[in-house]
């Protein structure tokens, strides 16, 4: 048995003759310690399944198993990694982490509990900002606050939504690389759900692509075949990266074209010619555009 299951799921919001289905016949399987990566377009409904992992939303039709059990609804053996960092303005660093920290072990001695604060503070090497509040922090380090968040709480599944997103191409490549450090040393069964094929391939054991809504549904497992460590210097120049690439790449491309509609329509263009700059200007103002209907052809005689 998967330690993670989704079994024939459906999840679709709107009221009835308005309902819109986001996720359709939805099936996956993680095993514990695995870190799959799901990919797909935006708007195409991962944030919806990431909430059913995390037990957010229950799907309306279909099951969502942990180990054997069915999920009702969030727990501290899921962390999870938010695409907008949800920190709280007013509190530092240190206060932010220890507000999951003290809802989830509040039996540890509150020196325990500190030094376990200041050990995943240390992790995402944010110890220099301890004491700060996020306004005084830059996007990477709030996503990296985001995550030394989720990892105090100790759980079992890591869920990342997107978390990278909103940062720029050096930022993100950092905080991909402290990521994956990260979920190597602990050992985690990681779910990634992103719009970019090149992190997925560096961060995931396997991935699996999403189809384009509405009506998602996910596609064939593609391992990565990739030994690691994984050097984001070396990974361009791997066949096994090229291959899986083009695979997963080709599949989202060919799962939009299904979603795609032909339309025609009738376009009444203006009827104006463009001004010739060619001409000399006038005298006073400017030329003003022609229209065809104004431009006639005659004959003059000329008298010499």
């Amino acid at each position: 048995m998967a330690y993670i299951e989704i079994e024939r799921a459906y999840k679709g919001f709107g009221p009835q003759g308005k309902r819109t289905e986001v996720l359709s016949d939805i099936n996956i399987e993680v095993e514990r310690g695995e870190f799959v990566a799901i990919i797909g377009y935006s708007g195409a409904g991962k944030t919806t399944l990431m909430s059913l992992f995390a037990g957010l939303l229950k799907p309306d039709k279909g099951m969502v198993r942990i180990d054997g059990k069915e999920i009702e609804g969030p727990g501290p053996d899921r962390g999870v990694v938010f695409q907008n960092y949800s920190l709280l303005p007013w509190l530092t660093v240190h206060e932010n982490i220890a507000l999951a920290v003290d809802q989830v072990f509040p039996q540890w001695p509150s020196q325990k509990r500190r030094e376990h604060i200041e050990k995943h503070i240390a992790m995402v090497n944010l110890t220099p900002a301890a004491n700060k509040v996020p306004s005084e922090l830059s996007g990477g380090m709030r996503q990296r606050v985001s995550v030394a968040r989720a990892l105090a709480t100790e759980p079992g599944i890591l869920l990342l939504d997107e978390p990278l997103s909103a940062l720029d191409a050096l930022t993100r490549a950092n905080l991909q690389d402290e990521i994956n450090r990260i979920c190597q040393e602990e050992k985690k069964t990681v779910i990634l759900v992103t719009n970019d094929p090149d992190e997925a391939i560096l961060l995931a054991d396997r991935v699996i692509p999403l189809t384009a809504g509405p009506s998602a549904t996910l596609g064939p497992s593609i391992p990565v075949t990739i030994p690691r460590p994984r050097r984001r210097a070396d990974i361009n120049h791997n066949d096994d990266f090229k291959h899986t690439r083009n695979e997963v790449i080709a599949y989202l491309l060919k799962s939009n074209k299904k979603h795609a509609s032909l339309t025609t329509k009738k376009l009444i263009l203006p009827d104006v010619l463009p001004e010739n700059l060619d001409l000399s200007r006038p005298p006073f103002g400017r030329r003003r555009p022609r229209r065809r209907s104004e431009q006639k052809i005659e004959t003059v005689e000329t008298i010499v």
